[in-house]
């Protein structure tokens, strides 16, 4: 009973926030929208993904030190990984295009300058990649789930090293980050990860009743240069894994295959 009413309470909670967000979106950045750089929009979301972490009860702790420029590249949960990292640092994302066509996070994802790209079709990493290569020359900081899907916390899966290639060739910096996510009396795997065959809504829907989530973000120290791709995509893998086990998670020895289809 408790949990159904706190479901309802933050739906309505959402459903005002949602109506907020798009308004401040087309009164404060619709009209000068082609004027405002990524870093301007990435501010705006920091604030919106703030906010709305608060009102889904997500608590999040940073332990580390987060890069201030170059390439981050984390493993991949939930739809709340890009609301996590964007309450933290005015972060720019590459994001599966499905994500721009979701209620409220897609809109918040668009106005902050979110590169969205289809995997189904090969040449749009190189369309990605030339894309996040101003942002990053400007500053900014591009955050990567390489992982190509998402899991429920239990592996990291081979990191695709196509948009690995960038910064490669720019000797731009690279930091590896795990986040992972607690829910205190239940089980996050199942309750706030979203994977498998879970559908938005009703995974929504049931993050609602939950009292608290925890969310860890633990960043790395930043890769060696002159490696190739596939080196740099298999090490930040690698590192991705340590942080994991330096708060105190045992991943699966098997890190199953990675698809590009989710």
């Amino acid at each position: 009973m408790i949990g159904f009413l706190r479901m309802a309470a933050r739906l309505i909670l959402f459903l005002v926030f949602s109506a907020c967000c798009v308004l401040d979106y087309l009164v404060r950045m619709w009209p000068t929208w082609k004027s405002r750089d990524s870093r301007q929009r990435a501010i705006w979301c920091r604030l919106w993904a703030s906010i709305l972490l608060k009102l889904l009860g997500v608590k999040v702790s940073v332990h580390g030190a987060l890069p201030s420029r170059g390439l981050m590249v984390s493993n991949h949960l939930s739809y709340l990984d890009i609301i996590v990292y964007a309450s933290c640092q005015p972060f720019i994302f590459v994001s599966k295009s499905e994500v721009k066509n979701w209620p409220v996070i897609g809109v918040m994802t668009r106005c902050a300058g979110t590169l969205f790209i289809n995997r189904d079709q090969r040449g749009d990493v190189k369309r990605i990649s030339e894309a996040f290569a101003p942002v990053i020359e400007r500053g900014s900081v591009v955050v990567l789930f390489p992982e190509g899907t998402s899991t429920g916390g239990d592996r990291v899966l081979p990191f695709f090293s196509s948009l690995f290639e960038p910064a490669v060739q720019n000797r731009w910096p690279v930091t590896p980050s795990w986040i992972g996510y607690e829910a205190p009396g239940g089980d996050a795997s199942e309750e706030v990860a979203y994977w498998k065959d879970m559908t938005f809504f009703p995974h929504l829907l049931h993050l609602f009743t939950l009292k608290e989530v925890r969310a860890i973000v633990r960043p790395g120290a930043n890769a060696p240069p002159d490696l190739n791709r596939k080196q740099l995509a298999k090490l930040m893998r690698e590192e991705v894994c340590a942080l994991a086990k330096l708060e105190g998670r045992s991943l699966s020895n098997d890190p199953g295959v990675a698809t590009a289809s989710a």
